[in-house]
């Protein structure tokens, strides 16, 4: 028969751990409001930035233009970013985005591809240490202890621009969780260099036509696209930060939520099992006085 007293201390044990985590959900609530309108107002201004690429893209020779739009001309190694959270207790939204950049890791070097890894957030340096430790090139953590600003991402950018440069890398791709609701967040993955021109749909394609009569570039494409495309890399790094942001806090909602309410539960279970245990003492000690006061 359990013990009263360890039955006792189990249930304040969970109710502290309740405490806990509805607050946690709270604050993850507060923060994911601020989040969400940040990676939605950065939206437009990404999807902006990729159809300005693509109308100047087409005016280009196609093989020709800036580095960062041509490649390297080689499709040999490759550079992985793999953005997670700094922290834990957020469900599955570390684990998903390290175990699809671990399927990339493993697709590629079957094919014969060198691959290296720069990690973003202390939980993809530390689950991808574990197996793939000697492709780990340089790691940034902390981001997220101050609301994230451009200038991250630029830092972010920069290293990655300057590591084509150097040769190090033919493309660049990018995992990270797009944020679609406080329960659903998408694992994606995007390819950040070289720039890659998404096809245009019929309506697009007649729009495009119609922009390209109506303007003329000064400097040329190929001038406005070498300074453009470094601010892309940036623009579509800061995006990805901003969703992966609103993406952790919207998980960590949801878990501390579902860690509440198993809480709830186990102190109901609990506190049933020690109303009966006590009772069956309280049973025992009343037969044990009567079978005594019978003996006398």
């Amino acid at each position: 028969m359990p013990n009263l007293k360890d039955l006792k201390v189990r249930i304040n044990s969970v109710k502290s751990t309740q405490k806990i985590t509805s607050a946690m959900k709270m604050v993850a609530a507060a923060k994911l409001r601020r989040a969400q309108d940040a990676a939605e107002q950065a939206r437009p201004y990404a999807k902006s930035m990729e159809r300005m690429i693509v109308t100047l893209a087409g005016n280009v020779v196609p093989g020709s233009g800036p580095k960062l739009l041509s490649g390297t001309g080689k499709d040999e190694s490759y550079l992985i970013v793999v953005a997670t959270a700094d922290r834990g207790l957020c469900g599955g939204f570390n684990s998903n985005i390290v175990r699809a950049a671990r399927r990339k890791i493993t697709e590629l070097e079957n094919a014969g591809k060198k691959v290296t890894l720069l990690t973003v957030g202390r939980k993809a340096k530390d689950q991808l240490r574990r197996t793939h430790s000697r492709l780990i090139v340089k790691s940034v953590e902390n981001l997220a202890r101050t609301t994230i600003g451009f200038e991250q991402a630029d830092n972010i950018a920069r290293e990655l621009i300057h590591r084509f440069d150097e040769g190090e890398f033919d493309t660049c791709l990018m995992f990270y969780n797009r944020f679609q609701s406080a329960m659903t967040q998408i694992v994606t993955e995007q390819q950040l260099i070289p720039a890659k021109v998404p096809e245009l749909s019929g309506d697009e394609d007649q729009s495009e036509a119609s922009a390209k009569a109506l303007y003329d570039y000064e400097p040329d494409e190929e001038g406005i696209l070498s300074a453009l495309l470094p601010r892309n890399v940036a623009t579509q790094v800061f995006t990805a930060l901003l969703e992966n942001s609103a993406s952790e806090h919207g998980a960590r909602m949801t878990a501390m939520d579902s860690a509440t309410r198993n809480a709830g539960e186990m102190i109901d279970k609990l506190t049933l099992t020690y109303n009966r245990t006590r009772q069956a003492y309280i049973t025992k000690e009343l037969i044990e006085i009567i079978s005594g006061a019978e003996a006398l």
